[in-house]
């Protein structure tokens, strides 16, 4: 993927999330919590954390081409990356605690039935979304970010690879073809 690679899955997730609940865009506001449009939103997707993804950080981004047959792209100093996410529901115009738990429910159930993003503007590649465990302590260091927000129920998700690709890719030649040749007699004569 090009620069715009991590706005690009930001607003994968977004749509995913509205399509999935049934809320429009403006519903879901991507975002720091303490941002005032955020207190009218039904789930706030916070990136709070850009890493380098560990596994793949020394590795050629081969993208597949567009036609079966086609040669894959390969990216060589292309970077991939982690996104971390907290989604946070709830606001002042939602109806109230019970209300924001069941709206973080459905959005946990649009993630797990449907973990892997891809559409046009992700260049058809594949970024999984992932819930992440976290501990109170995890939760605590992220809400320390809005130390002038109460807070509210929260999910940790990874978004994994998002690729930023460096430069032009290169393709591998196209193998050598050989064209057999018969060697002997032809047509009842000798050679």
């Amino acid at each position: 993927m090009d620069a715009r690679a991590i706005q690009a899955v930001t607003d994968a997730l977004r749509d995913r999330l509205v399509s999935a609940l049934g809320l429009t865009p403006s519903d879901v506001f991507i975002g720091p919590l303490h941002d005032d449009e955020a207190e009218n939103a039904y789930l706030v997707v916070f990136l709070y954390r850009v890493v380098p993804n560990g596994d793949l950080r020394n590795t050629s981004h081969v993208v597949p081409g567009a036609l079966p047959g086609d040669p894959p792209d390969v990216f060589e100093n292309a970077i991939p990356l982690d996104l971390h996410y907290v989604i946070t529901a709830g606001g002042r115009r939602d109806g109230g605690e019970r209300e924001s738990l069941w709206r973080l429910g459905q959005t946990i159930r649009a993630l797990e039935e449907r973990p892997l993003l891809s559409n046009a503007p992700l260049q058809n590649e594949l970024v999984r979304v992932t819930l992440m465990p976290a501990s109170g302590e995890e939760l605590s260091r992220v809400w320390s970010l809005f130390p002038d927000q109460n807070y509210r129920t929260s999910m940790l998700y990874l978004a994994t690879p998002v690729w930023i690709d460096a430069g032009q890719p290169s393709r591998p030649a196209v193998p050598v073809a050989t064209t057999p040749h018969r060697v002997g007699a032809m047509n009842g004569t000798a050679a």
